[in-house]
């Protein structure tokens, strides 16, 4: 075929599929090319389309058709200086929009932008746009203080106030409010719903109407409402969800016993936190003449009560989950349910979706069935008293002697369990976690941290065999089903991670692009009681996707599982509620064509509700976090504390106490020098002097400042503290930056990596690509970004955050 025909029907491939990604070998298999010879071509026919800007390479080497004017559309991420980024194609890198380009746009807008520059993947850049249009506006509330105007203002303006918000990358927006609404005191914190957005006579100002009081925010308690409303979770409950909830019997009536299996006469125990209310889990266990162990995890069925399109389940599928704060429970149902008829109490019977199984000691389910059932709990147990009991407190020994067996089961059987999972190479990490203790008035007056038992291990042992029965059961079956997934990561991200971890002489055997979890698993064992461990874990939970929910099959990397789903938790998570009403379903009317159907409508919606959901009730979570942890501190300003660097960036370095609390110590703070970041090993090294600062170096910091409105704490180093120097890594640093320096010259654009600021994760500190400037290197004198990157909390083989929450297979 001649070169000039072999362009030609490359490029009708991407004119017929303009919106579409092609690698060189499904353009291969398109032209049914046979040879190398023919491939060479191929190859070079591409390379000479990309030279003529008709079609673009990305990153992963695939190619699209490149149409620079055509507007695409995309989701605005907006940074606090005034410039931001379009996020396209997760799989692709964000275009970059530069300040005099945004044209007004809100973070969180999907917008319509034309591409000013396309990528450049080979200088690690992506494309260049320019916001045309707002397709969407995602802030539709705003909340804020307000500030109400005298007489003669109002006379003058038409206004009856303003409100300005404590989010960052709104804080520049005046909103002036009008008398229609509400009618505020000075200093409350109100839900402004907008009428008027900024344009180019109004570039930082908008129009509202108060919509609602949350209170004076010095106010007890306000202060985490702010935070729940301006993440927008939904916290009242609409009448005909209440009047449904409250129309529900509070006991089990004995009709709706027919149909399921009575398990009253077997031992069976809830155990969860000791403040726990909701109990959605019991189980049972025994060891079977045969030398397996019998397990049952007997679930509450939710999906009994909540029908499906009620009232109750409309409003479940907006919330998507419980939000667990530091001082309060936002549920997902009404807590007449949550902590009524569809808790698992002690000595009454309850409802429940069961799935018994059979375990052999390889810790393998040779045996398990799934049915509707009926149970009374034994005991209501405590994470404390079962821990102690194994530990052999006599006392609760005695006082729980007929149950004393069963633990002793349960722990063997966890041990199975857990050393199957190992052996086929979960990762399992492990971080401290801290509990916020607040006063009556929800103000923080210390922070413990939380130690992970036995029993809370072994209840996450058997919640994870649980859902990983009931995902493989139904995909066998050949049924749609919603499924809990955990990607491979992207083969960047791993190539990037395994240089980063030769600095510390760990190689890794295999292929970046055929990565599995027990090769990671291998590198925590190497570090395991290390001083590096902890960078190396932090790094290792980086590299990774984010967990989420899918219509698709697609494995848990994390927990090297083939088959999961969330099926455990359906009084707190929209998915487990789905799963069980899946259950049902197939139960009741079969595996019928038009059941499938129906199911394979409905579920890409759920997947996608539940895992925008999860990830707003985290960032809310988190926030709240941030908020009480800050106001811990504000009468420690001046204080020394021992810490540890918990992330390097180009603009500073943030570090943890060993309560967990974060700060940042900015860059402009290390005035003995000029330092330079080194991106590949996340340090900050000076120019003279070779001190190096990187991850999990310990230091000696003093508490400069604490915001608690935004959230912030700020940390400086103690004097006198001597650093590791590093000669070799200042002097290939000092190279970088002036090569960098050049390619600057010819492009000002900022660099960002694949996927927005959040990546994985809930904010860029864990995506040091996100700085606003050149990635390489910046020197102490750079200006602050003003961002906050937040790292990940909780124990970190939820690969999510804990949530106040014990870990029941919430992976």
């Amino acid at each position: 075929m001649a070169e000039q025909q072999l362009r030609k029907e490359i490029l009708d491939i991407f004119k017929d599929a303009p919106d579409e990604k092609f690698s060189i070998s499904d353009i291969n298999q398109k032209l049914h090319l046979k040879g190398a010879d023919t491939f060479r071509k191929l190859v070079q026919s591409l390379a000479q389309l990309e030279e003529k800007e008709l079609i673009t390479m990305n990153s992963k080497g695939d190619f699209r058709l490149n149409n620079p004017k055509k507007p695409v559309e995309g989701v605005f991420h907006a940074n606090d200086r005034g410039f931001g980024f379009v996020t396209i194609d997760p799989d692709e890198p964000d275009a970059f929009i530069a300040p005099m380009n945004t044209d007004f746009a809100l973070n969180g807008d999907t917008v319509q932008i034309d591409i000013l520059k396309p990528a450049q993947p080979l200088q690690d850049k992506g494309p260049e746009g320019k916001i045309v249009a707002i397709v969407e506006h995602n802030t539709e509330k705003i909340v804020g203080e307000f500030t109400p105007y005298s007489d003669a203002q109002q006379d003058e303006t038409g206004f009856f106030g303003m409100v300005q918000s404590h989010d960052k990358k709104l804080a520049k927006y005046t909103i002036y409010v009008s008398a229609s609404g509400l009618k505020p005191q000075a200093g409350d914190m109100v839900q402004t719903e907008i009428t008027a957005y900024p344009d180019n006579e109004h570039q930082e100002s908008m129009l509202g109407i108060v919509t609602k009081t949350l209170g004076n925010k010095n106010d007890p308690g306000v202060d985490v409402l702010t935070i729940v409303y301006d993440h927008g979770v939904r916290v009242d409950f609409p009448d005909d969800a209440l009047e449904q909830a409250n129309a529900i019997p509070d006991t089990v009536q004995p009709e709706e016993l027919e149909g399921r299996r009575d398990l009253t006469d077997q031992a069976v125990v809830t155990i969860d936190g000791d403040d726990s209310k909701d109990f959605d889990d019991a189980v049972n266990v025994w060891k079977l003449p045969n030398g397996n162990y019998h397990l049952g995890v007997h679930i509450a069925d939710v999906s009994h009560y909540v029908t499906e399109d009620s009232p109750l389940d409309r409003e479940a599928f907006e919330r998507g989950t419980s939000t667990y704060l530091t001082d309060r429970v936002i549920p997902m149902l009404p807590f007449r349910l949550s902590n009524g008829i569809c808790s698992l109490n002690p000595d009454v019977v309850r409802l429940t979706m069961t799935c018994e199984m059979e375990i052999n000691p390889e810790g393998k389910v040779v045996k398990h069935d799934i049915f509707p059932s009926y149970i009374k709990s034994t005991a209501r147990m405590t994470y404390n008293n079962v821990n102690q009991i194994l530990a052999g407190d006599e006392a609760l020994r005695t006082q729980y002697a007929k149950l004393v067996p069963m633990f002793e089961d349960m722990k063997d059987l966890h041990e199975i369990l857990f050393n199957m999972r190992h052996r086929r190479g979960a990762i399992d990490f492990e971080e401290p976690e801290a509990k916020i203790i607040v006063n009556d008035q929800g103000w923080p007056v210390d922070i413990v941290l939380r130690n992970r038992g036995l029993s809370e291990r072994a209840i996450e042992s058997f919640m994870l065999a649980a859902n990983e029965t009931i995902a493989e059961h139904f995909y066998k079956k050949h049924v749609p089903f919603l499924y809990r997934v955990h990607e491979t990561p992207d083969d960047e991200k791993i190539k990037k991670y395994f240089e980063f971890i030769t600095n510390f002489g760990l190689v890794v055997k295999g292929s970046s692009k055929k990565v599995t979890p027990k090769m990671l698993q291998g590198v925590l064992a190497e570090v395991q009681g290390k001083p590096e461990e902890p960078v190396i874990t932090m790094m290792t939970l980086r590299s990774m996707k984010q967990a989420h929910y899918a219509d698709e099959q697609l494995g848990h990397f994390g927990l090297a599982a083939k088959y999961y789903t969330h099926f455990t938790s359906p009084i707190r998570r929209y998915p487990d509620l789905t799963v069980s009403r899946m259950i049902h379903s197939y139960f009741d009317h079969g595996t019928t064509e038009a059941e499938k159907d129906k199911w394979a409508e409905k579920l890409p919606g759920i997947a996608t509700q539940s895992s925008t959901q999860e990830r707003r009730s985290i960032d809310t979570e988190r926030a709240t976090d941030d908020l009480k942890k800050a106001e811990f501190m504000q009468d420690k300003v001046g204080q020394e504390f021992d810490a540890v660097i918990s992330s390097v960036t180009s603009f500073g370095m943030f570090i943890e106490l060993p309560n967990t609390v974060e700060g940042l110590i900015h860059i402009s703070q290390l005035s003995d020098d000029y330092y330079d970041y080194v991106e590949n090993q996340l340090a900050l090294v000076g120019e003279h002097t070779h001190r190096i600062y990187r991850l999990g170096q310990p230091l000696k910091v003093k508490l400069e400042r604490v915001d608690v409105d935004q959230r912030e704490i700020d940390f400086s180093l103690v004097p006198g503290q001597k650093m590791p120097e590093d000669a070799e890594l200042a002097n290939s640093a000092q190279k970088q930056r002036r090569a960098t320096q050049r390619e600057r010259n010819n492009d000002r654009r900022p660099r960002r990596g694949n996927g927005k600021p959040n990546d994985h994760r809930s904010s860029n500190r864990n995506n040091n690509n996100h700085n606003g400037g050149n990635n390489n290197q910046h020197r102490s004198h750079r200006p602050s970004t003003g961002n906050r990157p937040h790292k990940q909390t909780g124990s970190t083989n939820r690969y999510q955050s804990k949530r106040n929450k014990p870990n029941k297979g919430n992976h």
